[in-house]
């Protein structure tokens, strides 16, 4: 990997470490909480413990990797250093807010409560999807090959669409669902918005940082004279 996107690429491995951690006291706490067991070799029946199931882990690991997922995307993008920072800095901040916002409506079984919060945090929420949906595609456009184009494209649409399962999750509990249903769903919604969130997206990121370093390699490798013309080349046309 070039030196460049070592950063990003360090980014990614302290969040799959953190989240990694995160998912060992999630299931920790799960199982704690529920005790599975079957009389008799009978169907099996759930009881509850008396230990509640703690899901704030699960919010404190979005509170650290969200903002870290979009610093990392905007660092493999390679773009002006200013711009490098302002997004981080507005993209990280507006993420934070939207997953500290969030939190207090889903420990409340008040549904006018739970929606409360979930307008609030939609408001971040909405300004961070925009900027990589519609704010990052000149950029996009502007990487040094197609296929970097084309990885970087499909990072920010992943991202994308695997936030917008967030908000229909968060509102399984505001729409009827409650008991042991909803809290399946919720969890099942959430865990798979995570992998695709994190484990899918770091393995894009790894592949632009590689397609990008593979091409800044080449180009080193060219005569300062092809450089040249191929430059003079771009201008032309």
């Amino acid at each position: 990997m070039s030196k460049s996107y070592r950063t990003a690429l360090t980014i990614t491995g302290i969040v799959t470490l953190i989240d990694t951690y995160h998912r060992i006291r999630i299931f920790n706490s799960w199982s704690e909480a529920f005790v599975v067991a079957s009389k008799d070799g009978g169907d099996s029946a759930v009881q509850l413990t008396g230990a509640p199931f703690n899901d704030g882990y699960r919010y404190v690991d979005w509170l650290l990797t969200v903002p870290l997922l979009l610093i990392e995307l905007i660092l493999v993008m390679k773009l002006p250093q200013q711009e490098t920072v302002s997004l981080s800095w507005k993209l990280g901040l507006a993420s934070a807010l939207m997953v500290a916002l969030g939190y207090p409506g889903e420990i409340q079984e008040d549904l006018s409560v739970r929606w409360f919060w979930w307008c609030l945090s939609m408001l971040p929420f909405c300004y961070v999807v925009f900027t990589l949906a519609v704010g990052l595609a000149e950029s996009t456009s502007k990487q040094p090959s197609l296929a970097a184009a084309s990885l970087v494209s499909a990072a920010r649409y992943l991202t994308v669409l695997s936030w917008c399962t967030y908000p229909f999750v968060y509102m399984v509990k505001s729409v009827g669902l409650a008991g042991p249903a909803a809290t399946m769903y919720e969890q099942v919604g959430y865990s798979i918005a995570d992998v695709m969130a994190k484990a899918v997206f770091s393995v894009l990121i790894w592949a632009i940082a590689s397609e990008k370093s593979a091409v800044e390699e080449s180009g080193k490798l060219l005569p300062n004279w092809v450089l040249g013309c191929s430059l003079l080349v771009k201008r032309l046309y």
